[in-house]
């Protein structure tokens, strides 16, 4: 009984050791934290969601097709996600520290679109800071980088 038990977590709970995340998982979650980012203060704005497209593409090398499947299907996992963990543990795993960071200065851009910050906009990227283990001075530095109000 205890090697059944043993054999389950071994085979579904254990992590792997080589896990290895997919380009396109990373452009996903990305891409639904950006529009989480947009939908924080409850109002869609153009010029959010043109922000979005564009650095999709530049930070991803995308073509316009490519970058607008990537965002239809990152707001469809956005909408069916209960947390930023399922997002922020494929970028912990897939990027590097300093590509870490510019999803947070991503996200501050997205903020900052509309030319006001919202308290939960701040939130949101202190929280995800947080969970992308990215350190206070980092999260200051990169809000100051694109405050340009």
């Amino acid at each position: 009984m205890l090697n059944k038990i043993k054999s389950f977590f071994d085979q579904h709970i254990a992590p792997s050791e080589s896990v290895q995340v997919e380009e396109e998982e990373l452009h996903l979650a990305c891409a639904a934290l950006l529009i989480e980012m947009m939908h924080m203060d409850d109002v869609v704005r153009p010029e959010e969601k043109a922000m979005i497209v564009r650095r999709i593409k530049e930070h991803f090398v995308l073509s316009d097709e490519a970058a607008n499947t990537v965002i239809a299907l990152a707001e469809e996992q956005r909408t069916q996600a209960i947390d930023y963990y399922q997002f922020t543990s494929l970028i912990n795993k897939g990027f590097s520290q300093e590509q870490k960071i510019t999803v947070i200065k991503l996200l501050w851009e997205i903020a900052f679109a509309d030319g006001e910050l919202d308290i939960y906009e701040e939130h949101l990227v202190r929280k995800i800071a947080d969970l992308l283990h990215i350190s206070h001075m980092d999260y200051i530095k990169t809000k100051l980088q694109v405050d340009h109000r």
